[in-house]
């Protein structure tokens, strides 16, 4: 006599290891944690950027002393006629990035 295979039996699952395995909550994945970032008070932006750094930043084209403008957020180089941007906190020293100042400005 020829055994059936019972209908109700539950079917194999192809993601299953090995036989037998049953899966539980402790085999699920961890839930995703995000990581918060903290800013100082340097770093929120319209924010003053750090005193120490502005003391060691120097023009990147002239290698001469820049001016803080607040009211822009802006490090202005006068000697190299530009103005280089700070965003959200942190100076952006790369020439290309840089807005070339009026003689108004640069006077001023």
């Amino acid at each position: 006599m020829r055994k059936v295979k019972d209908a109700a039996a539950p079917a194999k699952s192809p993601w299953r290891p090995w036989p037998g395995w049953i899966w539980c909550a402790r085999d699920a994945p961890a839930p995703r944690q995000t990581r918060t970032r903290v800013m100082t008070q340097a770093q929120r932006p319209g924010q003053d950027v750090d005193p120490k750094l502005l003391e060691i930043l120097v023009c990147p084209v002239t290698k001469g002393p820049l001016d803080y403008d607040r009211a822009r957020q802006e490090l202005i180089s006068r000697s190299a006629r530009l103005a280089y941007p700070i965003r959200d906190g942190i100076p952006i020293m790369l020439a290309d990035e840089a807005r070339r100042l009026d003689e108004s400005e640069i006077k001023g």
